[in-house]
């Protein structure tokens, strides 16, 4: 059976456990933080998360899980056979990723663990956002998922990063991301009434105690 490392606060582990559970395919999720201890690179060599355990070996990066676990389950494919398409989809990942879910995590400990970010940085954050709100617009379908008919890794991406971002986007800079990207809080709205949403959501929840003891280095 695959087993996911990872805990189930972090918004990549949640973009492969969503996948995992769309696709239906059984898997064990071990309970690990991102660490440099020695045994954890020797699984992940960043030492983050998440991490994918297969009867091979282990495979790090989100974007190479998930499109590991598309080729090898039998559940609906998360990326289209057609070589332009499944690359579109890759660049919708890629963009969220780069220009989204990143410029927001420079300002997470702000917002998430009580922590400041200075000025400098926030105001760096809030361009790149808007930028990056705007690449999105021009290339996402929701039609009605973000790349069109169908449901696809970038709708797992942006489900774990959109969200997590205009939330931050609101609170700093009193911005509506979502109004900059038309068509995305319906789409948000849509995929978190799916199974396979509320089932990593209520995991996230009842993990959260414990995450945070891990972040006051309580663990």
């Amino acid at each position: 059976m695959l087993k996911l490392h990872g805990f189930s606060a972090s918004n990549y582990v949640n973009m492969v456990k969503f996948a995992l559970l769309e696709k239906g395919m059984a898997f064990e999720q071990v309970n690990d933080y991102p660490s440099q201890e020695a045994s954890f690179l020797d699984i992940s060599p960043m030492g983050k998360v998440p991490v994918l355990e297969t009867d091979q070996g282990f495979l790090a990066e989100t974007n190479v899980i998930l499109e590991y676990i598309d080729e090898t389950g039998e559940g609906p494919a998360l990326y289209p056979a057609d070589p332009f398409q499944r690359a579109q989809v890759k660049e919708l990942a890629k963009l969220i990723e780069l220009y989204i879910e990143l410029p927001a995590r420079r300002c997470y400990p702000e917002v998430f663990f009580g922590g400041k970010v200075s000025d400098e940085t926030k105001q760096q954050a809030r361009e790149a956002l808007i930028k990056g709100a705007a690449a999105l617009k021009r290339v996402a379908k929701f039609d009605p998922f973000v790349a069109g008919a169908q449901l696809t890794a970038a709708d797992a991406v942006l489900l774990y990063s959109l969200d997590l971002a205009a939330g931050i986007a609101g609170k700093l800079f009193d911005l509506d991301l979502l109004a900059e990207i038309p068509g995305s809080k319906v789409l948000l709205d849509q995929l978190n009434q799916r199974d396979s949403a509320r089932q990593v959501d209520e995991e996230r929840k009842a993990s959260m105690a414990e995450f945070m003891a891990h972040v006051r280095g309580g663990k």
